[in-house]
């Protein structure tokens, strides 16, 4: 099968099973710069708004060339959009956000909306314009390129709640949510309002799936209490999807949600997540032989694999197992695109890169 009709057998989309599990992998700047030198090939970088979305939708030729079954691509940063350095070494990106870079991560040090009180504070806020000059040439690019032979996802991660957060700061927003001050419906609506816009126009130009991105989980359990979630962020996302449906009937809609959820999958289900990722290893509720007999007939599962402490301190053998151990459990019988459960950071070695993908080739055909 080519790599595209492997995807969409194993996401369901196409009747039967795939000839094989599909494989998927991030990397960081480090890793893909590395392997493009390794491979003969270009550094192909699409700037996201939000800059850390910038690795999940970059170098797609360097992926694909080491075996990817997927690309992913998004929206850039506009044409007219320049970085301007402070002397600290602080930048201030597109949405506003005070940035600095931190030991792995990009870091937001300074929020726009940090004294948000009203509604009027978020009707005086102005996002960046969706329709921006250069805001899809590469996703434009991305899609007529590959999409004859590879599965396309549109990326729009740091979606509703997480750009909500990103603006206002994280302990404000949970304190204000459960305060239910004035401003977060507003708040929340706007994001929607906003990536509902660059998903439709990556809908547009003809991406399979849309690739949503909120945190709401930590490494033991919610970040909010359940009743909160359903009461004030629920509606806005399966108002979201209902409009990227009535849009494309067929578009893919994807929830990336860190952490442990279990609690909340019912819920991201009636929100109108068909697949869900990264299945983070490790954390409360997520183990894959139970995800696997509660949930099979709801999701489709792509992720799994232990990248906090497997990948990059596992020897050989706990990487062979762990990666041999998920293709059986959750790739039985299809629904489940194997994938380390977040980009793999410069923790890991190059040469473990190559060895995931190895052992992810050498167990993919076993179901």
């Amino acid at each position: 099968m080519k790599p595209r009709d492997r995807v969409l057998h194993s996401f369901r989309m196409k009747e039967g099973l795939p000839d094989r599990v599909p494989i998927q992998f991030d990397l960081s700047k480090n890793h893909l710069e590395y392997f493009a030198k390794k491979l003969n090939l270009p550094m192909e970088i699409t700037d996201n708004p939000y800059e850390d979305v910038t690795w999940r939708i970059s170098g797609n030729n360097v992926r694909t060339a080491l075996g990817s079954d997927v690309v992913i691509t998004g929206a850039s940063v506009s044409d007219d959009f320049k970085i301007i350095p402070n002397t600290d070494g602080t930048w201030l990106n597109e949405y506003g956000m005070l940035m600095r870079q931190g030991q792995v991560h990009v870091e937001v040090v300074g929020y726009p909306l940090a004294h948000a009180d009203t509604k009027a504070d978020i009707d005086a806020f102005t996002l960046p314009d969706p329709y921006a000059p250069g805001r899809y040439h590469d996703a434009e690019r991305i899609v007529a390129q590959y999409k004859d032979d590879y599965f396309v996802i549109g990326d729009i991660e740091v979606t509703i709640f997480s750009l909500a957060q990103q603006l206002v700061g994280l302990e404000k927003l949970l304190v204000d949510m459960m305060l239910e001050a004035e401003y977060v419906q507003p708040l929340f609506e706007k994001c929607t309002e906003y990536q509902t816009k660059v998903a439709i126009e990556l809908i547009k130009r003809g991406v399979d799936a849309i690739w949503y991105g909120d945190d709401f989980g930590t490494q033991n359990s919610l970040i909010m209490p359940p009743e909160i979630f359903k009461s004030q962020l629920k509606p806005w996302y399966r108002k979201m999807n209902d409009s990227l449906k009535a849009v494309n009937a067929d578009i893919l809609p994807i929830l990336h949600c860190d952490g442990a959820v279990r609690l909340l999958l019912n819920d991201i289900k009636e929100m109108g997540f068909d697949l869900f990722n990264p299945v983070q290893p490790d954390v409360p509720g997520n183990s894959a032989q139970e995800l696997k007999d509660e949930f099979d007939d709801r999701f489709v599962f792509w992720g799994e694999i232990d990248k906090q402490h497997v990948l990059p301190y596992g020897t050989d053998q706990e990487v062979e197992t762990d990666i041999k151990e998920k293709i059986e459990i959750l790739g039985k019988n299809g629904g489940y695109m194997i994938a380390p459960a977040h980009i793999i950071q410069d923790d890991v070695s190059h040469e473990r890169v190559e060895k995931f993908i190895e052992l992810c080739k050498k167990y993919a055909y076993i179901y």
